[in-house]
């Protein structure tokens, strides 16, 4: 059968539409909170994500005001398509609207629909966080996959444990708590939890913002995007064998 779905999200931040609007509908703007390398053109939105490289097409471009783009639909129908509405507002304040829609195919759609409203959460808040903390900064995003997970409750309660976390791994009472730990031949993370659900954890440090996702089909992903630049290949290595030692049977 499938699902039809549309998920909206909105927020207050502290900068002005034209702020919004590089960070949205820019490559090194979407860098800084989205996953992966973007490219944006007049006409495309292409990202690479860990060798996935989806692309869309523009379909509604108004600086500072609206940015649209929409995935071709597959031969099952499967399309995803992203809409920014912006409104300025007094004392240098902006609206911003992000609403996901599409189609997601088959009679089992449900997980991959809950790990996209989740994920596109995260994403959403690691917006609002960039925006509030680090807007106009370069960033340099950081991927890594982790081992196969077979049970998702064990392998968050040991993330949780590494980040000096509740070990219980309940995501309902983290966000503002500190930090501290150390990823594998990297300098040790300080900083507090931003944003956090049953299948992500955000947490924001003085030079970074640090995403820990539930992804499919069955692994975890490490989304980090840093501020402070570094050999992208050397923090790839360090977070890769991170999550190996963290999520060894």
């Amino acid at each position: 059968m499938g699902h039809r779905f549309e998920l909206p999200q909105e927020a207050t931040v502290g900068v002005t539409p034209e702020e919004v609007w590089e960070a949205i509908a820019t490559g090194p703007g979407v860098d800084s909170w989205f996953m992966g390398r973007t490219e944006v053109t007049e006409k495309a939105v292409r990202t690479d994500f860990g060798g996935l490289l989806p692309e869309s097409a523009v379909t509604v471009s108004d600086p500072p005001h609206r940015f649209a783009h929409a995935g071709a639909a597959g031969e099952d129908g499967r399309f995803v398509a992203y809409e920014f509405l912006i409104e300025g507002r007094d004392r240098g304040s902006t609206v911003v609207r992000m609403v996901t829609s599409g189609f997601l195919p088959g009679d089992d759609w449900e997980n991959e629909y809950e790990a996209m409203r989740s994920g596109l959460a995260m994403f959403f808040a690691t917006l609002v966080e960039y925006l509030g903390h680090f807007r106009g900064r370069p960033a340099t995003p950081v991927t890594a996959f982790g081992p196969p997970v077979r049970h998702w409750p064990d392998a968050w309660r040991a993330v949780y444990a590494e980040l000096g976390l509740p070990a219980s791994g309940d995501s309902g009472d983290v966000v503002g708590r500190r930090v501290a730990f150390r990823p594998d031949g990297l300098p040790p993370v300080e900083g507090v939890v931003y944003f956090a659900n049953a299948q992500t954890l955000g947490v924001r440090a003085s030079g970074a913002l640090y995403r820990f996702i539930q992804g499919l089909p069955g692994v975890m992903v490490l989304s980090h995007v840093l501020f402070t630049g570094g050999d992208t290949a050397a923090q790839e290595a360090g977070w890769q064998a991170w999550l190996g030692r963290v999520l060894a049977d």
